[in-house]
């Protein structure tokens, strides 16, 4: 065949399809959402947050096409509850997950998959049913809902499981603890279109092949992160702008356990530190965390493969003429952890921030938050002040969903709280029209912490103990000027007594 004439097919079939992307960004009116939201990430660990030593290229270059907050906060220092505070639109003082509460033990410790022994019944306390979360609100309103990555929001068989909870198609996690073994032996699933009647478990038949510790747990291949990504790309390929959709990728990267396929992405990183600096972890079968001669190297390849894989996102949304017209944030779950081997210090060498995962202090909550939306977000940097239970409203916001308080509030529940303001105004560039909180607040049982942010001033109580600090002269929290201000500590203290609604399951000690 004549060059000329391939040439010419070639032309005709790119101007077509840039016809069709051009249709397809002009056909929806409703933004099409994209949450991204990954596992123990600490502010201090992105490029464009400063981070040295890792490679984070995609979501370097998102923070420059989007807003980059530098003052966003999790719902809570833990998984559970902060995603709680994401999914009910309440702070962790009203919503009814409060910690990272299980459901398995050794009594259900039965389960065989090969000649591994597993749990029978997994998961998390589960969400309140008469209160609505995010994918119930967007389903009622015409929204094609996927959620991929880590549940967490109710055990196998409770009245909350993502088939309940107005999700379209699930693949992954239920159970966090689950999620420590990278190569698990099963992972959960559900499809409404398909007909399923709930989440089910799909056995990884070749990871059930070999043992989940020791040297033979190297021989497992079904690497769950990445078949998680590859189903939520597979959902999203489906997507069109024939009905708008939302998408929440809980994935579950970088989280312990410190371990992946060793690919390019991993061996990057094997010789970059020097053997002086490498850290050696011996494992933790208890936690289900394998050991790893590599942890630094294991952690930092861990981060570019999930910064390969939002990458991988975003060039779909633009393949299919959907970008403009589709809303992607990127934010952690809560700070870093020291788990599994996960060495925060070594790689958040400032010490900008105090804590880690578990506390109050601003490592623990201040997580990094990147929206982007081609055409309608311009570039710029916010200091915000808003945590997660402020996406709600956002989120209706954006999708054009009005009153969603009037429309979904429970009569049958005294107070069937939402505690957040809408960041839509910021997200536009009107910060002029942005309502911003009074105070904000968490509270963890774990640890026994409470925390309340009002504008500058900081509060941490520590097991009654209220300690105060000024993020304005002081972001590490090292100066305790609790005696100094002690008209402070009592409003800040009226504040948290306001707030906080007692827990039968996670209990903390209030401010004395």
């Amino acid at each position: 065949m004549n060059n000329n004439i391939i040439f010419s097919a070639i032309g005709a079939l790119a101007a077509a399809a840039s016809t069709n992307a051009q249709a397809a960004q002009e056909s929806s009116t409703r933004p099409n959402i994209i949450y991204i939201m990954c596992d123990d990430m600490g502010y201090g660990d992105l490029g464009c947050y400063g981070q040295q030593f890792i490679s984070t290229p995609r979501i370097d270059r998102m923070a420059s096409e989007g807003i980059r907050f530098t003052q966003a906060y999790a719902g809570s220092p833990v998984s559970a509850p902060s995603r709680a505070c994401f999914m009910t639109g309440q702070h962790s003082g009203h919503t009814l997950v409060r910690g990272n509460k299980e459901y398995w033990n050794n009594s259900n410790l039965n389960m065989k998959y090969g000649n591994n022994t597993d749990y029978s019944l997994v998961g998390q306390h589960p969400y309140d049913p008469d209160h609505v979360i995010i994918p119930e609100i967007f389903k009622d309103n015409g929204y094609t809902t996927g959620m991929f990555g880590k549940w967490a929001g109710g055990y196998e068989g409770s009245v909350s499981t993502p088939d309940k909870r107005g999700i379209d198609e699930f693949y992954g996690y239920i159970c966090q603890f689950q999620a420590h073994l990278y190569y698990p032996n099963f992972l959960n699933e559900y499809s409404r279109s398909r007909g399923d009647d709930g989440v089910k478990r799909v056995t990884l038949e070749q990871n059930i092949q070999h043992d989940m510790y020791g040297d033979d747990y190297n021989n497992r291949a079904q690497y769950s992160a990445d078949l998680i990504h590859e189903k939520a790309m597979e959902w999203l390929d489906k997507q069109s702008a024939d009905k708008p959709f939302l998408g929440i990728f809980t994935y579950t990267l970088p989280h312990a356990e410190l371990r992946q396929p060793e690919d390019s992405i991993y061996t990057a990183y094997v010789d970059k530190f020097c053997e002086c600096e490498e850290k050696i972890f011996g494992g933790d079968q208890g936690s289900r965390y394998n050991p790893t001669d590599h942890a630094h190297a294991q952690f930092a390849g861990m981060i570019t493969r999930l910064d390969q894989q939002v990458g991988q996102i975003l060039d779909l949304l633009e393949q299919k003429g959907l970008d403009k017209n589709t809303v992607v944030i990127f934010t952690s779950d809560n700070g870093p952890h020291e788990e599994g081997g996960a060495d925060p210090t070594f790689f958040n060498r400032d010490g900008l921030l105090k804590g880690t995962k578990r506390s109050t202090h601003e490592g623990g909550i201040r997580i990094p938050f990147i929206v982007r939306w081609p055409g309608t977000v311009q570039p710029s940097t916010s200091d915000l002040q808003f945590a997660f239970y402020d996406l709600m409203p956002t989120f209706c916001d954006i999708a054009g969903i009005e009153n969603y308080v009037e429309r979904y509030s429970n009569p049958a529940i005294e107070n069937d709280w939402f505690d957040g303001i809408s960041i839509y105004p910021t997200i536009l560039g009107r910060d002029s029209e942005q309502q911003k909180h009074e105070y904000l607040y968490w509270e963890f049982h774990e640890t026994n912490m409470m925390g309340l942010r009002w504008g500058d001033w900081k509060m941490i109580v520590r097991q009654g103990n209220c300690e105060l600090y000024d993020l304005a002269t002081d972001i590490h929290e090292d100066n305790n000027v609790a005696a100094k201000y002690p008209e402070i500590v009592k409003q800040m203290k009226e504040f948290i007594l306001k707030e906080h609604t007692p827990s039968q399951y996670f209990q903390v000690t209030l401010p004395r």
